[in-house]
């Protein structure tokens, strides 16, 4: 008799486009299945993301998965047991929808036809995987990977691959024959690290979006000189290997990108004397000035290293971890929030606020698309009383303290926009209306309104329209609670967060190298909430280190939902951003 999964029946029943699987209790089903993936699992064709990690009990997929959940735009199986063939019976056929692939911490030894195996054919017909932007195979037992996967991915964007058993780079990966667009015409990210890689060819010059290679840890003699005609490669990282060419062996411990290309494109070994020099001249220089200021070397290494750390407090290690609850009303509104609590900000120095507020213009512009896509709200932690409940109410009940604005039945605050937003064009002359009065269309509609409320009953949040003065960000704040919702996806929830920390680390750093006396900043916003950040408490290097505190967002039973940030969380932003996990 097959072993019950509430679980499933729990997301067929509310018709779940999530789905996180863990714990003991299901690894113990896993292997009372055969250390498959449950049956019951095929039954659910909305479902879009898919997670079970850490199950040493996970062998296999089984057949059908990729049949049975086509729209699934995230499948997230890391930490397994999933064997040498443990994925061909499983993705025997393409996922159209999928995104983001991560396979890490496994033990492939090869790749499935369907993500272009080793056997060195393309797979036939149309791209198994047409949307597929990262793929992470981390941590498994790879030899070599086959050419097919130019075909079945086209549109891949990350391609990690550290710790596996990789001999040659990028080896089998590039088809002999040229592919529309070229192979991997979008392959910005490639990592390597901690592999056996005695060979980087020359033919790496063929990834045209090439910004970040990782191959550090390897058994590299030599660099190729090509490495200097990849056209957008900013990052690279090759120490730990043992270089023939010890100058370069030294420049790669200790220079930065562009120098080391530099000099492989003089071709190396003292054939770029004159460049060299320019270089040593303009070291000597920044060490001068370094000693003038009262600094040294070795402490700028440690700021600089440390301007752009973040840290994850996992909800284990959390005595009192904030939690989100989401009410089943939601789904029907706005049904995806991802959540994180970010402590080691300071918002004091000079223009530190303003800047705050004009990036979060900026994101909502760009990456949200005019939230269309996500809306980013922050709040004053201090200021919140938790649990939250993500929640639905209807227009003439929600009521909130806008920023700004005394509080208002949200009704009565959208009919005010509305008119404001008419006064504004007839005083303008214009036909477009600017700040928060571009938004109200995106109620349009609905009878209910979605909300975050706090524990006090307060509403602190009204996506996509505004926090509440309630949790307004100051001056003098130090912790956030970070919110990003969609009506679209997770996956777009989860990259908008990721960007936002990115955000907030880069403006540490401005904040560090720009020292500004305490000011008086606007702290007024075009209502929902202030986002970007400036952490930094003095000018000692370590206090630039910003925690990030996961948050679970979980449904009124208890059953997770969505946690952030996961392993495979800020994994797009990892080129630019020390993650210690």
């Amino acid at each position: 008799m097959a072993a019950a999964w509430p679980e499933l029946e729990a997301a067929a029943r509310e018709r779940r486009r999530e789905l996180a699987l863990g714990g003991a209790a299901v690894a113990e089903r896993v292997a009372a299945g055969g250390g498959r993936l449950p049956a019951a699992l095929l039954a659910l064709p909305l479902l879009q993301s898919l997670e079970l990690s850490g199950c040493a009990a996970l062998r296999e997929l089984g057949p059908g998965l990729a049949a049975a959940l086509p729209a699934l735009h995230t499948l997230v199986l890391s930490g397994n047991a999933l064997g040498p063939a443990g994925l061909g019976a499983g993705l025997d056929g393409p996922l159209p929808a999928l995104r983001l692939l991560d396979l890490s911490g496994n033990g492939l030894e090869a790749l499935p036809a369907a993500l272009g195996g080793t056997a060195g054919a393309e797979p036939a017909g149309a791209p198994a995987f047409p949307q597929l932007r990262s793929l992470n195979l981390s941590g498994n037992r790879l030899r070599e990977l086959g050419p097919g996967l130019a075909r079945a991915a086209p549109q891949l964007q990350a391609l990690l691959l550290s710790g596996n058993r990789l001999r040659a780079l990028p080896g089998g990966l590039l088809p002999p024959a040229a592919v529309p667009g070229g192979p991997f015409p979008l392959l910005s990210r490639l990592e390597a690290a901690d592999n056996e890689v005695e060979e980087l060819g020359a033919d790496i010059a063929a990834l045209p979006a090439l910004k970040s290679l990782d191959v550090a840890n390897n058994r590299l003699r030599e660099l190729p000189a090509a490495l200097a005609d990849c056209p957008r490669l900013k990052e690279a990282n090759f120490r730990g290997n043992q270089l023939k060419d010890k100058r370069l062996e030294k420049m790669v411990n200790g220079c930065q990108t562009k120098a080391i290309l530099e000099y492989l494109r003089a071709g190396g070994r003292g054939k770029g004397k004159a460049e060299s020099a320019r270089e040593e001249a303009r070291k000597k220089k920044r060490e001068k000035q370094q000693k003038k200021d009262g600094g040294d070397g070795e402490q700028d290494e440690l700021e600089e290293a440390s301007k752009l750390l973040v840290k994850v407090l996992h909800v284990s290690e959390n005595p009192a971890p904030l939690v989100v609850k989401a009410s089943p009303g939601v789904k029907d509104v706005r049904p995806f929030i991802v959540c994180c609590v970010l402590k080691g900000v300071n918002l004091k120095p000079g223009n530190a606020l303003k800047r705050f507020l004009s990036a979060q213009t900026k994101l909502h512009e760009d990456i949200c698309e005019k939230r269309t896509a996500a809306t980013i709200a922050t709040h004053d932690l201090q200021l919140i009383k938790g649990p939250l409940i993500y929640d639905v109410q209807p227009p003439d009940e929600l009521k909130i303290m806008p920023l700004g604005r005394k509080e208002i039945k949200a009704k009565d605050l959208l009919r005010q926009l509305k008119l404001e937003a008419e006064e504004q064009r007839k005083q303008k002359k214009r036909q477009n209306v600017s700040g928060l009065h571009k938004y109200l269309q995106l109620l349009d509609g609905k009878d209910n309104y979605p909300c975050l409320v706090d524990a006090e009953g307060s509403v602190i949040s009204f996506p996509p329209i505004t926090n509440s003065e309630k949790t307004k960000i100051r001056k003098d704040t130090r912790d956030l609670f970070l919110e990003v919702t969609s009506d679209t996806s997770l996956q777009i929830c989860k990259d908008v967060m990721d960007t936002l920390i990115l955000k907030i680390a880069e403006l540490n750093r401005f904040t560090l190298e720009n020292k500004e006396d305490s000011g008086s900043d606007n702290e007024s916003d075009a209502l929902c909430g202030p986002v970007n950040l400036n952490p930094s408490q003095n000018v000692q290097p370590m206090n630039f280190l910003l925690v990030v505190e996961q948050v679970r967002v979980v449904d009124t039973d208890g059953n997770l939902k969505v946690l952030y940030p996961s392993k495979t969380d800020l994994t797009t932003v990892s080129s630019l951003l020390t993650v210690i996990r």
